[in-house]
């Protein structure tokens, strides 16, 4: 019984963390490239038991009853790097990739980021920037060096594959990368990654455009539902095990 008591636990504990998953994809739904999250459970190993109840010969032996599982735990939290859908915006300082690729921030710490968030802005300094202020980095068209882009006042353009152009003159192109293998990549927040090995890549990029979230918000309202039922499940069996348990003591002790 206490066995069963575990495993309705362990259930819980697993749901309740897919739930937080679930619930994070929901709250993300609207956000710009994100990519929705999915729990991994795992079954722990089944126990056997056995005991010496059974005698041959005056001798006791194995007795096989079977086995019993010891529920489920967490195995991985994986991201889903399908593509969302690209909308149209009219803004010049909109950029999506349509296909793999990321373009690269340099954050305030100095560290290179992925992103597939392409709303960006040009900051008090003329410079391209996401949300949180990161650069923006591409390649200057003349030198080839790899920083940070000076827009100033100009206008900007871009062709298909992120070659930009300030009031008509090719100045930078948009330094896009990709990964071979995606489960390399870490979430670090404010939609951004961290990854190994990154290869830089000529990406499609669509300007004056934006890639919405992966999010099938119908599918993932009826995933969090079926999460919340099979914890409601485990709760109700926790309990009726503690109650069990409880009557047992009670009425044990009086015998």
């Amino acid at each position: 019984m206490i066995r069963s008591f575990y495993s309705a636990v362990s259930g819980m504990i697993t749901q309740e963390a897919k739930q937080d998953v679930i619930t994070n994809n929901l709250a993300n739904a609207n956000t710009v490239g994100f990519k929705q999250d999915d729990l991994r459970v795992k079954s722990f190993n089944d126990m056997l038991l056995q005991n010496y109840d059974k005698t041959e010969e005056n001798r006791s032996v194995r007795n096989i009853i079977g086995s019993i599982s010891l529920g489920s735990g967490i195995d991985s939290v994986t991201t889903g790097f399908t593509q969302g859908s690209i909308d149209s915006t009219g803004v010049s300082t909109d950029f999506a990739i349509d296909g793999r690729g990321f373009f690269t921030v340099r954050g305030q710490d100095g560290k290179e980021y992925y992103t597939r968030d392409g709303h960006f802005h040009v900051n008090t300094n003329g410079v391209l920037v996401n949300d949180a202020g990161d650069s923006v980095l591409a390649r200057n068209t003349t030198t080839g060096a790899l920083g940070e882009m000076n827009v100033g006042n100009g206008k900007m353009t871009s062709d298909d594959h992120g070659n930009i152009s300030i009031d008509g003159t090719p100045s930078y192109k948009l330094y896009t990368v990709d990964f071979n293998d995606y489960n390399t990549l870490t979430k670090v927040g404010d939609n951004l990654y961290t990854g190994t090995n990154a290869a830089e890549t000529n990406a499609v990029v669509r300007q004056n455009s934006l890639e919405k979230s992966n999010v099938n918000i119908v599918n993932t309202m009826s995933q969090l539902l079926t999460t919340m039922r099979s914890f409601e499940t485990d709760q109700k069996a926790v309990q009726s095990i503690d109650e069990t348990l409880d009557k047992l003591i009670s009425e044990g002790g009086k015998v």
